[in-house]
């Protein structure tokens, strides 16, 4: 049996490699009392944002077992437009965990004119068990080389920047 090896911690790009998985502008529903963007709104679609990433690689019907490391870094406000990236970053026989990157794209005014701003704002990972039509764990093990790929490619553009830099 071929063992995986261990990932590497991710990193930051500048830009990412893909599309978003989910564009969307936030509204005034989605704010809390302080008036900034409620948590559960960015969580719903973190989730939503992870299980299309997965979906990508063929994973069928699925279920979310585990939000981990959760990180707001900055609030999120009215009207910013958010990206959400995700790629995969651990594969089991069952299971796929996918790392989400949540940029907000916020309109400055400089000189009376809008300049687009991004800022990473969270960051999570989210692992998700592909299932059956019994909704009982199901193996993706057919899926491993492309997986496994993507995983490498995506560390490989990602390496961290030298100390000369």
């Amino acid at each position: 049996m071929q063992s995986t090896p261990p990932n590497p911690p991710p990193t930051e790009a500048a830009e990412p490699v893909l599309d978003p998985a989910i564009r969307v502008m936030l509204l005034p529903r989605d704010t809390n009392a302080h008036g900034t963007i409620f948590g559960g709104v960015i969580l719903s679609y973190i989730d939503l944002a992870g299980a299309i990433g997965a979906h990508r690689f063929g994973i069928g019907p699925m279920v979310t077992v585990a939000m981990n490391g959760v990180t707001f870094h900055e609030p999120v406000f009215v009207g910013d437009v958010l990206s959400l990236y995700s790629h995969p970053v651990r594969l089991g026989r069952t299971s796929i965990t996918m790392r989400i990157r949540v940029e907000a794209e916020r309109a400055l005014m400089k000189h009376g004119v809008s300049a687009p701003n991004r800022v990473t704002v969270t960051e999570a990972r989210v692992t998700y068990v592909a299932v059956d039509e019994h909704r009982r764990p199901t193996p993706i093990e057919n899926l491993r080389p492309q997986i496994e790929a993507a995983i490498q490619a995506h560390a490989r553009q990602h390496q961290p920047a030298s100390a000369s830099e």
